[in-house]
């Protein structure tokens, strides 16, 4: 079942961030051959960061519903309170405890798509405060996945950065640019499991 899955990219991002995931939708083809899931801390506040995204980038951005298909190409976006996690080719959204003192959290979303998709999953950890993102990278590549972490001195708040690069040995640290061209050159036309392949080497 793995090897048939479709690759994804988890991104989380805090402070700081809904100018870096603007930056990175914006970035990417409209061929692009994989999923992407984000979480950004917005707590119970209303988001409208999908609408943001499709004003930027050529792939269309929303908030998924419960059960959702994952689909190639798409952008989904944790909504207001709720976790957004990942079962086999499908989202699964949940107000379960909060997780670093937020909801939605990165921790739970990452967790989730390394035991759904192994090796197919690409965690990125962008900008901001205290260390969510930390544990869920870390299992993304315990299970094969490849960690890219913004580098910190990149970074508007540079606390997640500098947590996921003390606890996680991370396949890359990138300014944003460069990560968006590294996302970009591996996930077009192809599976995300190249990537995890070429992170190894």
């Amino acid at each position: 079942m793995m090897g048939r899955a479709p690759g994804i990219v988890v991104i989380g991002a805090s402070a700081g961030g809904v100018e870096a995931i603007r930056f990175l939708a914006a970035a990417l083809p409209p061929d692009f051959a994989a999923a992407v899931l984000v979480v950004l801390h917005i707590g119970a506040h209303r988001s409208v960061l999908p609408w943001l995204l499709n004003q930027k980038g050529p792939l269309p951005a929303r908030h998924p519903g419960n059960g959702d298909p994952i689909r190639p190409g798409h952008i989904y976006v944790a909504p207001p309170d709720h976790h957004l996690l990942v079962e086999p080719g499908r989202v699964h959204l949940t107000r379960g405890p909060r997780e670093n003192w937020v909801r939605p959290a990165i921790d739970p979303l990452f967790r989730s798509a390394a035991q759904a998709y192994g090796s197919g999953v690409v965690g990125v950890v962008l900008t901001g405060g205290l260390n969510d993102g930390t544990a869920g990278l870390f299992e993304i590549k315990r299970r094969g996945g490849v960690a890219v972490v913004q580098d910190p001195n990149d970074a508007a708040s540079p606390d997640m950065p500098r947590s996921a690069l003390k606890h996680v040995v991370v396949d890359h640290c990138l300014p944003l640019s460069e990560i968006a061209a590294l996302l970009a050159e591996f996930a077009v036309g192809g599976s995300l499991g190249a990537m995890a392949r070429i992170g190894e080497e």
